[in-house]
Order: structure tokens, then sequence, then C-alpha cells
């Protein structure tokens, strides 16, 4: 049962790896790259999302005095899931630099002013 389990653990670590990568790239690519990436990232945070679910079940298979650590590599494995779906959909924002933030605060504030 817990080979089950690890199994499903080492496939959830290659896949948040290349998501990881991926999510790193997409800024940089041109627009009909980007369009092709963001597609495969959706679709490896899909894959990662079910790999995530048949590992619960696994864990709610497993007998409740041995259920605990299991329990809290889930949760982890849960919040890097979560960290992965927020760094993606950051990656479509386009960034603000420190100029534009400056600028627009002090346009503000002379407006104000007036």
């Amino acid at each position: 049962m817990s080979s089950d389990f690890e199994g499903y653990e080492q496939d959830f670590a290659v896949l948040t790896a290349e998501i990881t990568s991926k999510i790193a790239r997409v800024p940089r690519l041109p627009p009909d790259e980007k369009k092709q990436m963001v597609a495969n990232v959706e679709k490896q945070l899909e894959e990662a999302k079910e790999l995530l679910e048949q590992m619960d079940l696994e864990v709610r298979e497993i007998p409740p005095q041995s259920r605990g650590m299991y329990s809290n590599r889930m949760r982890s494995y849960k919040q890097e899931m979560g960290k992965l779906e927020t760094d993606f959909e950051l990656t479509g924002q386009e960034p603000i630099s420190l100029l534009t933030q400056y600028l627009a605060y002090t346009s503000a504030q002379c407006i104000v002013v007036k």
C-alpha cells in the first residue's frame, strides 16, 4: 500500500519540478510559444491535482495508527500545489517596475498638492 503512495510521491515530485521550470520560462517566451506553454502548464497542474487525489485516497486506506506521517506529507504537498498555482497565476501579470510605481506615486502627489 505505501509503495503505491511512494510511487505517487515520486511522480508528483517529477511533475512539480517540471511545472516549476516551465512557470519560470513563461514570462520570457514570445506570445505564440507562451500560449502553448501556458496550456501545457495548465494540463500538468491538473495532472498534479489528480495525483494528489490518488495519494489522498491511499492515505485514507492506511490504518489510523500509521496515518499521521502520511497526512503530514499530504499537507505539505497540498501547500506546494497551492504555491505552484499562485506562481502560475502571477506569470500572467506584467511586473510593475519600481520606476513606474514611483512615477505613479509622484503624479498622484502632484495632483493632491494642486
